[in-house]
C-alpha cells in the first residue's frame, strides 16, 4: 500500500530540488548526435551495483521527465540509458503518451515502463512467439507484475488520480487546455510529477536486475 506521507516528502523534495539544466541538456544532445551507447557490463557486474543502479535510473527518470516535461520520455530514457536499448526515435514516438495523449488516463511512469520490457525481454524476431511461453520472459507477464509493484508503490495507476492525490492535491488535468497547463507549471507539477516516472524505473530497473540471476 502506497504510503502517501512518504510521498508528499519526495514531492516537497523534487519541488525545492536544484536541477543541473545544462548537463542535463548535454547529456540527451550527446545521445541525439551519437546514440545511446550498449551495456557491455556482465549480468555479475550488474547485480553487484544493483543498489548503485536503482539509485540513478530513479534520479535520471526525475531529471529527464522535468526537461522533457514528458513523464514517459523520461521514464523510458532513464532506463534506455542503463541498460543500453534502443534509440531516440523512441523517445520521439513517446512525445503523446504522458496520460496517454494528456487525457488523465495511463501515466507514462507506466508506458514508458513498458517500452523498455519490450526493448528488453521482446524476441529480435517478430514471428518468433516462443519468448511469450516463458513466464520468466514473456513481456506481458512482466509488465502486468510490474503495473501491480507500480500502483502500489504510488497509489494509482492513472495520471490524473495520481495528480490529484499524490502531486498536487487536487484535480487538474494539465493537457485540457492552456490555462490549466500554465497552472500545473505555476503549481511546479513537471518538477513533482518525477516521483512517478523515479519510482517506476526503480521498479522496473529492479524486475531487468532480478531477470539477470
Amino acid at each position: 500500500m502506497a504510503d502517501y506521507a512518504a510521498l508528499k516528502k519526495k514531492v516537497d523534495e523534487l519541488a525545492e530540488r536544484a536541477w543541473d539544466f545544462e548537463g542535463i541538456r548535454a547529456r540527451i544532445n550527446g545521445y541525439v548526435a551519437n546514440g545511446i551507447p550498449r551495456d557491455n557490463r556482465s549480468p555479475e557486474e550488474i547485480i553487484a551495483s544493483r543498489e548503485e543502479i536503482l539509485d540513478r535510473v530513479q534520479y535520471r527518470a526525475e531529471e529527464y521527465n522535468l526537461i522533457f516535461k514528458n513523464c514517459a520520455q523520461g521514464t523510458a530514457l532513464a532506463l534506455m540509458e542503463e541498460f543500453g536499448l534502443g534509440n531516440m526515435e523512441i523517445i520521439k514516438a513517446l512525445s503523446p503518451f504522458p496520460g496517454v495523449g494528456g487525457t488523465g488516463d495511463m501515466c507514462g511512469g507506466i508506458t514508458g515502463a513498458l517500452m523498455n520490457f519490450g526493448l528488453y525481454f521482446g524476441s529480435d524476431d517478430p514471428l518468433d512467439l516462443s519468448i511469450m511461453e516463458d513466464p520468466e520472459r514473456n513481456p506481458i507477464l512482466i509488465s502486468q507484475r510490474y503495473m501491480a509493484l507500480f500502483e502500489g508503490e504510488v497509489g494509482h495507476m492513472y495520471c490524473a488520480d495520481i495528480i490529484e492525490t499524490v502531486i498536487l492535491g487536487h484535480r487538474l488535468n494539465p493537457g485540457e487546455s492552456d490555462t490549466a497547463m500554465a497552472l500545473f507549471t505555476e503549481e511546479k507539477g513537471f518538477e513533482k510529477c518525477g516521483l512517478p516516472p523515479g519510482l517506476g524505473c526503480r521498479i522496473a530497473a529492479n524486475i531487468i536486475i532480478d531477470s539477470m540471476q
